[in-house]
């Protein structure tokens, strides 16, 4: 206080900072062809950042989901940023048709059928591994999610399901993002909650089921493709991902172009900033 008080009195216009806590989940992974694992999660990270300055500019990439394949493993989620701070996308999942195991990501995707193994969430404390195809049957395992990893193949009929996300109350309620997608192949399986998709189905149990896309803005991951045409073999993708900013309503941000988003009436003392698409920067008043 007292250096600012002597800047201001020679002429020099004092910093001010202030602190911004943060969500950002990054996109999550697209389901993998022809019983194939679910997309991974998209990367999960929130805490605050401190001492940011008003009139700075800071960089904000709200990642989009992986296009699930319909001859391959699925496509990796892209990552989300706010300033420092990066979120990984989470993991494609594996497909018998090619390449059986799971990408790693923020969360990994899960492996295909016939034994095709998990990814591995990397970097470690964004979400969890994929889980892993049944050896002996086509049936694929989940992808990870923010608080579980993806579950195994363990029967013809029980792909993996998707590990399921983590709930915040950021934005004001509580909302659970970054759920694995569920793995594909007969009656293929649920994804798992915040936001992942389910695994595609082939089987008189549940009959030509596609595959379900990861939910938009919580970087669920997408379900695996079931295992043989006529039915969906394509994987689904993943969500897009999102950066949620809160601040004290004494602050007044603006949103840059490039940029969708959107900020709540204050409440309790702070403002909240919602990113949904798009990159560019921010900055305060």
């Amino acid at each position: 206080m007292i250096g600012n008080q002597i800047a201001g009195f020679i002429g020099i216009t004092p910093t001010v900072v202030f602190n911004v806590d943060y969500l950002v989940i990054a996109g999550g992974g697209g389901g993998g062809a022809n019983a194939g694992g679910g997309g991974g999660g998209g990367g999960y990270l929130t805490s605050t950042l401190s001492n940011l300055s008003v009139g700075s500019s800071y960089t904000v990439t709200c990642g989009a989901g992986g296009a699930g394949s319909g001859s391959d493993r699925g496509a990796s989620g892209s990552n989300s940023v706010f300033s420092s701070i990066t979120s990984t996308g989470g993991g494609g999942g594996g497909s018998r048709t090619t390449t059986k195991t799971g990408l790693n990501g923020g969360s990994a995707g899960g492996g295909s059928g016939d034994g095709g193994t998990g990814g591995t969430a990397s970097p470690a404390g964004q979400g969890n591994n994929g889980g892993s195809g049944n050896v002996a049957y086509t049936t694929a395992g989940g992808g990870g999610g923010a608080s579980a990893v993806g579950g195994n193949a363990t029967s013809e009929t029980s792909p993996g399901s998707g590990g399921n996300g983590t709930a915040s109350s950021i934005s004001g309620s509580s909302v659970t993002y970054a759920g694995g997608g569920g793995g594909g192949y007969n009656a293929g399986n649920n994804g798992g909650s915040g936001g992942g998709g389910y695994g595609g189905g082939a089987s008189t149990v549940n009959p030509t089921r596609a595959p379900q896309a990861g939910s938009t803005n919580l970087g669920g991951g997408g379900g695996g493709g079931s295992n043989a045409s006529p039915n969906v073999i394509t994987g689904a993708s993943g969500g897009s991902g999102v950066v949620i900013l809160k601040y004290p309503d004494t602050r007044t941000i603006t949103i840059g172009a490039g940029l969708t988003g959107s900020t709540a009436a204050a409440s309790g003392g702070f403002k909240v900033t919602t990113v949904t698409a798009g990159t560019g920067t921010v900055s305060w008043a």
